[in-house]
């Protein structure tokens, strides 16, 4: 039997599974939690991997790994391959200000054309440029600038600051996939091939103040080596991953109901949206991930279920005794303002209340039904750019709701499938780990 494994590097935790290459069966699995915050030293990430891998038994035995993680996290190395500041992770919004500032300087289209994306804090060059502005000192030691997954990859690889790792501070062996690259916002996905790296350095230059090394961006099926000389896939960013964990082709539209949510579409053509409503980046499988996000998902429906006194069971029941449009009444999912639309200030608002619709079935069904709308129209945003929409795959927590489930094809417009529910990003990394050990 061949044994690869794939790692899930989230915001949460990490997840460590080890995989069949023949079947794809799990046979061992582990996890340990990451820190929560918005600011993390990575050395709490590489702790939980270790902890994860020992959970799980190890690598003696695998072949090949590969690892997946949150996407555009900043972590800014020194010449000697020392972290300089804690990583600004996703949801670090502290560099709204120099998002406008590079938008300002450049332009919104020319920067959706250069790199397939409008810069918001979200995104690694807003980051780095905020380092610069906010923390001179700290920038102008950077020496490299990488992400959760290329940092994980580099240091399981063996290398590091040389008092902790026997291959030492190469930092010309950081590696990355074009999905992570893709959401740099220094990186362009029509510029990269196999020899040519992609990397928009003036963009970088002017983010960080000069220039830096940057991950060697692998395609498809290459691969490096650990110290122990298995094959090491280039990894994923998290949404690319779990679309290869779930199988997703062109024409599938992934519809992942977390706390917040993610609308990202398997296409063969890249897509380019000024408005930044859409994020143009690669997947991990050679063609594109077009993505929208949502900040109210999951939680829409948490905060229903707490105003009625229920479990989420009883939420789904009440929402299915209802009929259709909810008696007229109406719910905007706003909580937390929202990203698409762009709406950062709104609120969430709730109408058409009579007394014959003011009622807790009606209210239910209003909640499953205003969430779906809300991620339908990161549906109409793809569908807007000519993106090819077949099938959806819900998948996240919420996707399990009999309610979501029966209510999501109509509001979606879109026949609709479940997966059972899994580790799919860790999942995806394997693949790529089995690509590689075959390969």
């Amino acid at each position: 039997m061949t044994l690869v494994a794939g790692v899930d590097s989230s915001t949460q935790s990490c997840k460590v599974v080890i995989v069949d290459a023949a079947t794809g069966a799990v046979v061992r699995e582990g996890r340990a939690a990451h820190p929560d915050g918005t600011e993390v030293d990575p050395a709490a990430w590489w702790r939980a991997l270790q902890e994860a891998i020992d959970a799980a038994g190890g690598l003696d035995d695998v072949a090949a790994w590969s690892i997946g993680g949150q996407q555009h996290g900043m972590v800014a190395l020194d010449a000697e391959g020392r972290v300089v500041r804690d990583a600004l992770l996703w949801n670090d919004t502290r560099s709204a200000g120099a998002a406008a500032a590079l938008i300002d300087e450049f332009g919104a289209e020319t920067l959706a054309r250069r790199t397939g994306l409008v810069p918001v804090a979200s995104f690694t060059i807003t980051k780095v440029r905020w380092l610069r502005d906010a923390e001179p000192d700290n920038a102008a030691r950077v020496a490299a600038v990488a992400l959760p997954h290329d940092w994980l990859t580099w240091r399981l690889r063996g290398f590091g600051p040389a008092e902790a790792s026997p291959r030492g501070p190469v930092l010309e062996e950081l590696v990355t996939d074009r999905s992570d690259a893709s959401g740099t916002g220094y990186w362009s996905p029509e510029a990269w091939a196999p020899d040519v790296d992609g990397y928009d350095r003036e963009l970088l230059i002017a983010a960080l103040g000069h220039a830096a090394v940057l991950p060697r961006v692998l395609g498809p099926g290459q691969w490096v080596t650990d110290e122990a000389g298995r094959r090491v896939a280039p990894g994923a960013g998290d949404n690319a991953a779990a679309a290869l964990g779930v199988g997703a082709a062109t024409g599938d539209v992934v519809v992942s109901i977390g706390t917040s949510g993610t609308v990202f579409a398997v296409s063969a053509a890249r897509t380019i949206d000024p408005s930044g409503t859409v994020a143009g980046f690669a997947d991990a499988d050679g063609g594109y991930l077009p993505i929208v996000v949502t900040l109210n998902a999951a939680r829409v429906l948490d905060a229903i279920a707490r105003l009625l006194g229920v479990d989420h069971a009883e939420l789904s029941d009440l929402a299915l005794a209802a009929e259709p449009g909810a008696g007229g009444l109406s719910l905007v999912p706003y909580f937390e303002g929202e990203r698409t639309p762009n709406l950062p200030d709104a609120t969430a608002s709730l109408t058409g209340m009579t007394l014959a619709s003011t009622t807790r079935e009606n209210l239910a069904r209003a909640a499953v039904e205003g969430m779906l709308s809300g991620l339908g129209a990161g549906l109409d945003a793809l569908r807007a750019l000519g993106v090819p929409l077949e099938r959806a795959l819900l998948i996240g927590g919420a996707a399990q709701s009999p309610a979501v489930r029966a209510i999501a094809p109509a509001l979606l417009g879109l026949p609709v499938e479940v997966p059972t529910p899994g580790e799919y990003v860790a999942l995806g990394a394997a693949r790529q780990a089995t690509r590689v050990a075959r390969g």
